[in-house]
């Protein structure tokens, strides 16, 4: 789908462009949402552009993700996508910028981008011209990247409380499922890992952009990208210590879950050591033997059973009073 972006009184104006229709001569944003092949070609024959590929946007060198060619300008970025379900993704985006349009390849639709056209049509001084959007484009990334981070260290917080919290005096020790925890843990990693994955794309990208010569990059502009690259360093700095929070979060989930199971097999111990006596006791009497001490008393079998307690009470008082249990 090819929706091109038009200027007027309010903001901007979303123009979606029919089969075989040219992008109108007006439109500043020009945004390809899963395009077909027949849509990029269009396209690059309207506006005398080379539109990369799915498979080329993938590619991994710097070198073929940020180029100058022909005084265009093209730029690849790995944006982190899906983030509110359990399986986010990493996925490219590229934008293109021309003398005096912005053109953008995607297929995938993340939140900063319905952000910024929902706040672009109300707001037509902030979409002036097509760096003007690029730059309000990469504060939306940058912006949404801010959120997850939060969000990730806000949720550190909480496992941390859940299992470092003590129970209170008096009330029975909370039984904790560290599959979930480990679960959650996991989740905020990988989307940690993500997130300074995009970091890291958007900070190669504003630096090509503020190197670049460009017409439409003024001064003013720089400045802009500028302020915007240390918010990115800033956040970078940040994601790395969440990671970090991450990992000891991780160590700290592991370290309980052993001191649990520990705690367990001190408790079969214990009681395999309790119960021996009384076993070793009862096996003595239960011999088929005819002269068995106390065998002929009446009071045999009762002394007998009161030996076997007694066995069974002095080594649990034992283990009582040293703080084994």
């Amino acid at each position: 789908m090819i929706s091109g972006f038009l200027p007027d009184d309010g903001g901007l104006h979303r123009h979606a462009l029919a089969a075989d229709a040219d992008p109108p001569a007006a439109a500043l944003w020009i945004d390809l949402l899963e395009p077909s092949a027949d849509e990029e070609l269009r396209i690059e024959r309207a506006l005398g552009i080379d539109v990369p590929t799915r498979e080329e946007m993938r590619e991994i060198e710097t070198s073929n993700r940020l180029y100058e060619e022909a005084g265009v300008l093209y730029m690849t970025a790995t944006v982190v996508t899906k983030i509110d379900t359990d399986r986010p993704e990493s996925s490219q985006i590229t934008f293109i910028l021309t003398a005096d349009k912005l053109v953008t390849n995607r297929y995938v639709d993340p939140l900063p981008f319905r952000r910024y056209i929902a706040y672009a049509e109300r707001h037509p001084a902030q979409c002036a011209s097509a760096v003007a959007i690029l730059a309000g484009l990469l504060e939306a990334l940058v912006n949404r990247i801010a959120d997850v981070l939060e969000r990730i260290g806000s949720d550190m917080d909480t496992l941390s409380s859940e299992v470092f919290t003590a129970p209170q005096p008096g009330m029975r020790r909370r039984t904790r499922d560290y599959r979930a925890i480990l679960e959650r843990v996991g989740r905020a990693g990988d989307l940690d890992s993500k997130a300074r994955e995009t970091l890291s794309s958007l900070a190669r990208l504003l630096a090509f952009l503020q190197q670049a010569e460009h017409p439409q990059i003024t001064n003013e502009v720089r400045a802009r990208l500028r302020t915007l690259s240390r918010d990115v360093t800033q956040m970078s700095d940040h994601a790395a210590f969440i990671a970090s929070k991450v990992q000891f979060q991780l160590d700290a989930t592991l370290g309980m879950i052993n001191i649990d199971q520990n705690n367990i097999l001190k408790i079969f111990s214990v009681a395999t050591v309790v119960l021996l006596p009384p076993s070793v006791i009862g096996s003595i009497f239960g011999m088929n033997f005819e002269l068995i001490p106390t065998s002929g008393q009446p009071w045999g079998f009762w002394a007998a059973v009161g030996m076997m307690v007694l066995s069974a009470v002095v080594p649990w008082w034992a283990f009582k009073r040293l703080g084994w249990l």
